[in-house]
């Protein structure tokens, strides 16, 4: 494990502001068997003036359309030759330690390595960490997991290291199902292929800002069936490469999870004529929510708040599951104080 190459697979799309730091922190990594690869999606922003300043150092793709996400990290991992793969977004950054440290977590059986990432503001400001330390990040096989609820404790792009043996099993990413969600499809389908290892301390930072597909919540229910879609499309791929290894995936693997029946219940509340799920209720939802919140890798504290947020939700007039889910699911819906405080605690339990 002394000389493992590391690719670090840059995505970028208009986000020439947080370029630069993206790039330095791939280029800075103390682990000297390392490229950075930069993809950029066709930006009309200056990021292709950024990409050309660093010469040879990069090597740079530029694609002729915009394609999304998907398309990006296709491109990238097809110009790639690590044994470990990692993709980070151009609004995030790595710490220059992030690929010593994820080789030093590798062996043989590893699909996945998966770390926290410093939850950072536009300024890079640490706010908080994510995941949460209330949340066990999951390690090992977690085929029964994915097999049972479709789903097992992990992180997003930037946080997340793959052997290319894996990626070589999925890639590459079916675009039009996943064009704005790359890592939904990976994180689901690669441990199917080999094991997990966590890194606990964060190997770099997420960047929280107006412009994250994932803060696009003008609209709770437009987000939430979003979401909700989004899980179809990871069963369909969870099912064929699960039928390709011989695991088998529940008929309704949804229902046994807290993250997808959140989504559920918010496109329930939030605009009940375009809910997906016809037979869909808000109690038979909120208790299997509830039951499914026990069930997670979470704190008991967290479990219990998770679960009582289920349960107004489900059987609390519709104002008050509607300002519930809110507070839950759109961080700019809550008050200052306590969103302040909030992070402030899960910083201190760490």
């Amino acid at each position: 494990m002394t000389d493992l190459f590391v690719s670090i697979v840059i995505v970028n799309f208009n986000y020439a502001a947080f370029l630069n730091e993206a790039i330095d922190s791939a280029l800075g990594q103390d682990w000297p068997h390392c490229e950075t690869i930069v993809v950029d999606d066709c930006s009309t922003d200056a990021s292709a003036e950024i990409m050309q300043s660093y010469g040879n150092r990069i090597k740079s793709i530029y694609r002729p359309e915009n394609g999304g996400m998907s398309a990006a990290v296709n491109s990238g991992f097809a110009q790639s030759a690590g044994a470990i793969v990692m993709f980070l977004d151009a609004d995030d950054f790595l710490y220059l330690d992030a690929a010593r440290r994820v080789v030093a977590a590798w062996s043989d059986n590893i699909a996945q390595v998966q770390a926290r990432l410093d939850l950072v503001d536009v300024s890079g400001t640490v706010e908080d960490v994510f995941p949460p330390y209330e949340v066990q990040l999951d390690s090992g096989d977690v085929s029964a997991a994915l097999a049972l609820r479709g789903r097992y404790s992990t992180t997003v792009t930037t946080g997340l290291a793959f052997a290319r043996s894996a990626l070589e099993q999925v890639m590459p990413i079916p675009e039009r199902a996943f064009d704005r969600s790359a890592d939904g499809y990976l994180a689901t389908v690669a441990p199917l292929y080999g094991e997990l290892a966590v890194i606990e301390k964060p190997i770099g930072a997420y960047r929280r800002h107006d412009s994250n597909h994932s803060g696009f919540a003008a609209n709770m229910a437009k987000r939430a069936r979003w979401r909700i879609d989004h899980d179809e499309q990871r069963y369909i791929a969870l099912r064929h490469h699960g039928g390709r290894q011989g695991i088998a995936i529940g008929a309704e693997p949804g229902m046994h999870d807290a993250t997808h029946l959140e989504q559920r219940i918010a496109s329930l509340c939030f605009d009940r004529p375009q809910h997906p799920y016809a037979d869909d209720r808000r109690p038979a939802i909120a208790v299997a929510g509830a039951r499914a919140a026990f069930a997670s890798t979470m704190s008991m504290k967290r479990r219990t708040t998770h679960a009582g947020m289920f349960l107004v939700a489900g059987f609390t007039p519709l104002f008050i599951a509607r300002r519930a889910l809110a507070w839950k699911l759109e961080r700019s819906s809550r008050p200052a104080f306590i969103d302040w405080l909030a992070g402030r605690l899960r910083r201190m339990m760490g």
